[in-house]
């Protein structure tokens, strides 16, 4: 099959550091590649795969010096994915929406996997517009704040099974934050339940400028005054598997709808269990008890922090290996390509329902 993959100009495939989706994009890329299709990589220039790569970018936006601006540079990008639409027998974009009215005159061959948040102002609209747009979401918790639409199917996220080593125990026996720096992934609760628990906890995360105020006022005042909470800074996949194999469990105090968190099933893979609060995705993601505790309150997680002996790290393993492998991920795709490639027809005229005066941006 030919398959072309759009993905997001702010980081390579692979990113060098912080950046799920093109993460994800990479390890689909690659297996696909490795199961004999025919890829073709839309990305940035740094990029390195195994597939053609189309380079839209010199280098990964977010790595530039100075402000960018993204928008010009996707555009020139779509131009050259709709020029050559016609090689592909699927197209499939990770670019969340500005592509839906390129498309329009192939949608039956193109697929769309929305990796973002969905209850923003503005997109509910959107979708009505353009309500046959092939849409894949990550799980079935991101689908809930939109209208009807044309979802295909839910496709969890995978790992590389070699990518990230299992840890039979746990080394250093600290508790461990992974992710970004903002208010919506609770890095305060972290600390509290650290704190709490009578642990050492080590913080592994981007601070991205918009966050930097809050952890200048809010997050590093807390590091400063507790002296078993250590902040590491950003770190590499390398670095992965020794952070998150060493830690006793990782700490997924999120406060928001999280559409997959792709670092709780990294950490899976290491075999480390997970302490996760109940929202968006993570009910469907974690099997409460057994890769580790689904929590509401922080008086749970502190609770749950005392019962980790009862996980066994070899079975969190080994539900990472049966749910979140990237050959899993690569066999879902590979079927919806074949099913819904070239099934549908071209998307009709927009049929915009909503009074474009009334959107509040």
């Amino acid at each position: 099959m030919k398959i072309a993959q759009i993905a997001p100009l702010a980081e390579s495939c692979p990113p060098a550091l912080y950046g799920g989706t093109e993460r994800v994009v990479s390890y689909l890329t690659e297996e696909l590649v490795d199961q004999g299709h025919d890829v073709t990589l839309f990305a940035s220039g740094d990029s390195i795969t195994a597939a053609q790569l189309v380079p839209c970018a010199d280098r990964a936006l977010r790595l530039q010096s100075g402000p960018v601006d993204a928008l010009p540079y996707h555009m020139i990008m779509l131009e050259e994915v709709a020029r050559r639409a016609h090689e592909f027998d699927v197209l499939h974009f990770h670019i969340d929406l500005m592509h839906a009215p390129v498309v329009r005159a192939f949608a039956d061959k193109t697929l769309t996997t929305l990796h973002g948040r969905l209850d923003l102002p503005g997109l509910a609209p959107f979708y009505k517009a353009f309500p046959r747009l092939p849409l894949i979401s990550i799980s079935d918790s991101q689908r809930l704040p939109l209208p009807p639409v044309n979802w295909v199917k839910t496709i969890y996220h995978g790992l590389p099974r070699d990518l990230l080593s299992f840890s039979a125990e746990p080394r250093d026996g600290y508790l461990a934050f992974l992710g970004r720096i903002s208010p919506e992934k609770r890095p305060d609760r972290a600390i509290e339940i650290a704190v709490r628990s009578g642990m050492p906890l080590k913080i592994a995360a981007k601070i991205d400028r918009v966050d930097q105020l809050y952890w200048e006022e809010k997050i590093a005042p807390l590091v400063k005054a507790n002296a078993q909470v250590e902040y590491i800074g950003e770190i590499t996949d390398r670095q992965k598997a020794e952070f998150l194999g060493g830690a006793s469990a990782l700490l997924f105090p999120i406060d928001w709808e999280e559409p997959f968190g792709l670092v709780m099933i990294e950490a899976m893979a290491c075999g480390t269990p997970v302490i996760a609060f109940r929202r968006g995705s993570v009910p469907e993601v974690m099997d409460h008890g057994v890769t580790g505790f689904v929590v509401d309150t922080v008086d749970d997680a502190v609770r749950a922090v005392d019962q980790l002996a009862q996980i066994s790290r070899a079975k969190v393993r080994a539900v990472f290996d049966e749910r979140f492998t990237v050959q899993r991920m690569a066999r879902d795709y590979i079927n919806t390509f074949s099913k819904c490639a070239g099934a549908g027809a071209a998307m009709p005229p927009p049929q915009l329902t909503t009074d474009l005066q009334s959107i509040t941006l």
